[in-house]
């Protein structure tokens, strides 16, 4: 009996430790669970207190409109100057340096273990964090094109002139043959340029309407928080001012130990690092419309105008919708030339029916004279012809016209 009651006493102790145990998680659960009810809702009033400052700010023109403030969140920027792009409310800047890559492979193994080398020495070198960025552009050659052809413009002046000139000294005949001879020699060599110019234009715009020539572009990206530097604070030029010294050293060792390897670089100006994030937010537009000309459309501000994906389709589908109406129409309208051209050469051919057998008929007796017999073939001939004008004049009658070509049809 001590041993059950012992025993007995051992269940009791550990059931109440569980009880103890339950109790506990309970309660425990229940706290957690007011906390979390208490965060979410602090979460929402800061979630509406939120919206109604953006109803304040954004404009009620719809879904599709757009605040200023929204689309400088978006980019993560605050300004472009000084060559360095800003960050970050004026705390960091950022400077890009353009790399101008070699040919690897083409190199002779002396000249690659020099470039591994110089590489080498600029991995060692680095005592600050360096972004490679590489930007694919499709090529624009529309202001080659355009200086192409003011070139042969002048060119071509230049040829008329020479000709003219030519032209005046055959004609006079006061000159000598071998100033003649030079004269033609400088005029074919200027002829042959100027073909030669007009042919590399034509060449040259051909090639631009191929939209698969790319250029890729290497840049090195440096960043640079003043204020981790030190601990004191400085005005926004200062900061603008100590950033600038510090990148643009940076950068210009970078590009010294960049040489070693035969890597060409330079920093980009403000314009460049312009055109690099427009390129960067517009991919598709950047090739149809170019920073150039938003420029001289006088946009102050850059921002992302790709179109939503349906509204592309949609566009494409009333393209393909249109040049397949228009093939539609043309091969209709084809169909109706040709289908009335017949119908008029068939009218033309029953209009002139009674003239057309008479000069069968009369071709007809004159291949087979031999046959019929000379006389007696003229005579036809001629009656054929009496016939023929008196249908003319409109003396002879219906009943005499049945006749005459019976009888033409026995012979």
């Amino acid at each position: 009996m001590s041993n059950t009651e012992g025993l007995y006493g051992i269940l009791m102790v550990l059931l109440a430790v569980m009880v103890v145990i339950l109790i506990a998680l309970v309660i425990a659960y229940f706290v957690i669970k007011i906390k979390s009810s208490s965060k979410e809702k602090k979460q929402k009033k800061t979630v509406t207190s939120k919206d109604k400052t953006n109803k304040k700010t954004t404009p009620t023109s719809g879904a599709n409109a757009y605040n200023k403030q929204s689309i400088f969140d978006f980019m993560e920027f605050d300004a472009i100057e000084d060559s360095m792009i800003v960050q970050k409310n004026w705390k960091k800047y950022i400077m890009v340096t353009e790399c101008q890559g070699v040919n690897f492979d083409l190199m002779s193994q002396i000249e690659k273990v020099g470039v591994e080398e110089g590489f080498q020495q600029f991995l060692n070198t680095l005592r600050y964090p360096v972004q490679i960025y590489i930007q694919t552009r499709t090529v624009n050659l529309e202001s080659s094109i355009a200086d192409y052809k003011r070139r042969v413009r002048e060119i071509e002046t230049q040829y008329n002139k020479n000709q003219y000139e030519y032209n005046l000294m055959v004609q006079s005949g006061t000159y000598k043959k071998e100033d003649i001879n030079k004269a033609l020699y400088d005029l074919t060599k200027q002829r042959n340029l100027y073909e030669y110019a007009r042919d590399l234009v034509e060449n040259t715009e051909r090639m631009s309407l191929n939209k698969n020539i790319l250029n890729k572009k290497y840049y090195l990206v440096l960043s640079y928080m003043p204020e981790e530097a030190s601990s004191e604070t400085y005005g926004k030029e200062e900061l603008r001012n100590m950033a600038f010294s510090e990148l643009y050293t940076r950068s210009q060792a970078l590009i010294r130990t960049l040489s070693a390897c035969s890597v060409s670089g330079r920093i980009v100006n403000t314009k460049e690092l312009i055109e690099l994030l427009y390129v960067a937010y517009n991919r598709d537009d950047s090739e149809i419309y170019g920073l150039d000309k938003a420029l001289k459309a006088e946009y102050d501000d850059i921002y992302t105008t790709a179109p939503d994906v349906y509204e592309k389709k949609i566009k494409i589908l009333d393209e393909r919708i249109r040049d397949e109406a228009i093939n539609k129409a043309n091969s209709a309208m084809d169909k109706i030339k040709t289908k009335s051209k017949a119908q008029q050469i068939a009218e033309e051919k029953e209009q002139q029916m009674d003239e057309l057998i008479d000069q069968m008929a009369q071709m007809l007796l004159e291949e087979n004279k031999q046959l019929v017999g000379t006389e007696l073939a003229e005579q036809a001939i001629e009656e054929i012809k009496k016939e023929e004008n008196n249908g003319k004049g409109g003396e002879i009658d219906e009943s005499k016209k049945t006749t005459n070509r019976g009888s033409k049809k026995t012979i």
